[in-house]
């Protein structure tokens, strides 16, 4: 069994940060990518962030320069610092790892966090 994790979420002004972390655990043979995406009320979900094994980065244009993903492959653990929220950044977080499992045929799969709250109020 694999499981993705995420925690860090919660309330914070305009202008605040915050720093979520991801964890995945269980029986996992080896993590690709990592990352994050959001859904705010009412939208998509959107990409926000992703890292790969290596260490390569992508962002959305709307959190580059704000926003920084990193990871901790010993760990299996992909963190996102985000800096200079805005209102506009309010969303649920969802975490991914991109990984193959030790259990069962080695095809790589997405397995998804629940989900953590990020609320970007005055």
């Amino acid at each position: 069994q694999v499981q993705v994790v995420e925690s860090g979420g919660g309330l914070v002004q305009p202008g605040g940060s915050l720093r979520l972390s991801c964890a995945a655990s269980g029986s996992i043979f080896s993590v690709n990518a990592m990352g994050w995406y959001r859904q705010a009320p009412g939208k998509q979900r959107e990409l926000v962030a992703t890292i790969t094994n290596g260490g390569s980065t992508n962002y959305a244009d709307s959190v580059k320069g704000r926003f920084t993903i990193s990871r901790d492959n010993a760990k299996n653990t992909v963190y996102l610092q985000m800096n200079s929220l805005k209102p506009e950044d309010t969303a649920v977080y969802y975490c991914f790892a991109d990984l193959i499992p030790a259990v069962g045929p080695r095809f790589t799969d997405d397995y998804w966090g629940q989900g953590t709250q990020v609320t970007v109020s005055s």
